[in-house]
């Protein structure tokens, strides 16, 4: 637990920390906010592919190496990114930025799907509970990183906060090799594809991917949008930004316990956060349909209500992909846990992709408020399939029920046996 948490932390922290300032300097360098939302978008693309394959063979890989693997790739890439000021501006400097993304990315799937696994095998009667006491720790690093980094560029220069951070996951190398456990396990001859079959499984997934995509879309343009509309500095950006990761993270163990005791209402929590974070996206900017202005309050208070419902939303989906798998036949062990995390981490990929591509496409051809709505409408979209599914899912269980109870209690053998005796029988 210690070890994962650290891993979540440091991870985090060193993810979030390019959100107040890299958008602004990527500007200088000649980047169009298209571009700038593609750099952040590829990252989550890169790491779609990356969990995918390793999900797949983490029995062959071994958990464990993939975990100190990873953390020590991510560390190298992050020190690389904050010598990128040095690149010419520019075709130049965009293409590195690429290639130590992806590469980057790569070792942030290899150390958070095997987290995830790891996780899931040795609490496997408190996956939520668990899960939302390790999002403390995300939450964290997404609270700190901002006003860090925004802090530590505006004293020092771009480069500090990376190699600051870089530092902070070499160290973290060392202890986790010291402190993870090995894990055994047997390979597992189910698929991502027969895993994709079953009906319940792309619903979720399509809600993990509006969750992600929502975060994305704001790591890469809350920042210009504060800037620009109440003139804050790098660092009261990295303030603002607290108020979607401090209720995420205060929320989560809460979440997961009330999740693990309570496992009938996870659907719902998915529908609830659902709809909330669409109505909390569509008055951040606020959409200019509704007649309300902006105000920072506004945004702020926005800011909370989408940290709360994406951790209402986000807690009870990888128990419940699990529990759904292990309902369909899949079997209880590292392989099938490999699978469902590496699904999970690819789906969350891909909405941090889409969030920061589309988002940043339409903010630059329309505005922040209408691409705030889009992603609110998606957000929207997934809570009501998943509730309409939910709904279908509470039907067939009464009527699989009803059947159940006239089998259990048939009629009499004869039906057509008479109430009174007939004259002759006398």
């Amino acid at each position: 637990m210690i070890a994962m948490s650290s891993i979540n932390f440091s991870s985090m922290i060193s993810y979030s920390v390019l959100a107040p300032f890299f958008p602004n300097e990527a500007k200088r360098k000649g980047v169009s906010q298209t571009v700038i939302g593609l750099i952040f978008g590829w990252y989550a693309l890169c790491v779609l592919v990356g969990s995918l394959l390793l999900g797949k063979y983490i029995v062959q890989i071994g958990a464990k190496r993939m975990i100190i693997t990873g953390m020590f790739v991510s560390a190298v890439c992050t020190i690389l990114f904050g010598l990128l000021d040095r690149a010419e501006a520019g075709t130049q400097f965009i293409i590195l930025c690429f290639v130590i993304r992806s590469v980057n990315a790569v070792g942030f799937a290899a150390a958070m799907t095997a987290s995830f696994a790891i996780l899931a095998k040795v609490f496997p009667n408190n996956i939520a509970t668990v899960l939302g006491c390790m999002e403390i720790f995300t939450g964290l690093g997404l609270i700190l990183g901002p006003p860090i980094g925004g802090w530590l560029y505006q004293a020092s220069g771009y480069e500090v906060p990376f190699i600051v951070l870089g530092g902070l996951l070499f160290l973290m190398v060392p202890f986790n090799i010291w402190l993870l456990p090995g894990q055994d396990a047997v390979p597992t001859r189910d698929s991502f594809f027969r895993l994709c079959t079953i009906v319940k499984i792309p619903i979720i997934c399509f809600v993990v991917l509006t969750l992600s995509s929502g975060l994305g879309f704001l790591d890469a343009t809350l920042s210009i949008f504060a800037i620009d509309k109440f003139s804050l500095s790098p660092g009261s950006v990295g303030l603002l930004m607290i108020g979607l990761s401090l209720p995420y993270g205060a929320a989560s163990p809460i979440f997961g316990l009330f999740s693990d005791k309570h496992p009938y209402a996870r659907k719902w929590m998915m529908v609830i956060g659902g709809m909330s974070t669409a109505a909390g996206f569509c008055l951040l900017g606020p959409i200019p349909v509704i007649g309300v202005h902006s105000h920072l309050w506004l945004t702020i208070l926005m800011l909370v209500v989408i940290g709360l419902s994406l951790c209402m939303t986000a807690i009870p989906t990888f128990a419940e992909m699990l529990v759904c798998a292990h309902e369909n036949g899949f079997e209880e062990g590292l392989s099938t846990l490999g699978l469902v995390s590496g699904l999970f981490s690819a789906v969350w990929s891909c909405g941090m992709f889409v969030g920061p591509t589309l988002g940043s496409y339409i903010t630059q051809k329309s505005n922040f408020e209408y691409a705030s709505a889009c992603q609110g409408g998606l957000a929207f979209l997934a809570a009501a399939l998943q509730g309409m599914y939910s709904i279908y899912e509470v039907h067939k269980k009464r009527s699989t029920q009803a059947k159940g109870t006239v089998t259990e209690h048939p009629g009499p053998a004869n039906d057509r046996t008479p109430l009174l005796p007939s004259p002759n029988s006398s």
